[in-house]
């Protein structure tokens, strides 16, 4: 069985960093409520304003510099992958349905096979 070992080096900068956008992010939303009295373009310009920063700050940090490494690979990814034509899609979507219905079909002749065996034949319920 093979191990991996997960190496996660956190620096004082870092963590500060992560603590300062988290900050930021609270201080954003105290903007939104404290400049309630000077209109809405103000409110929502100090929050999208204070979430821009922290934003920034985290993206600057080595935890956020993993992240966008991640998405970056992520998206190289999706675009490798080759989409069905909207001929085969389609196809797939109508066996889908068509399964699904066969099954419920099956599933409710089984179900009312199943109760008239118990309540008319063994237990005589329905007489």
């Amino acid at each position: 069985m093979a191990t991996t070992q997960v190496q996660t080096v956190s620096t004082g900068v870092d963590k500060a960093k992560l603590a300062v956008a988290a900050a930021l992010v609270v201080a954003a939303v105290a903007a939104y409520y404290l400049l309630a009295q000077h209109g809405q373009i103000a409110q929502w310009g100090g929050l999208l304003a204070g979430l821009v920063v922290a934003v920034g700050v985290f993206f600057s940090s080595e935890p956020g510099k993993e992240l966008f490494a991640f998405g970056r690979d992520a998206w190289r990814e999706v675009r490798k992958v080759v989409w069905p034509a909207r001929k085969e899609a389609i196809q797939m979507t109508a066996y889908v349905f068509a399964f699904v219905v066969v099954m419920a079909l099956f599933l409710w002749l089984t179900d009312k096979a199943l109760e008239w065996v118990f309540y008319d034949l063994i237990l005589g319920w329905r007489k």
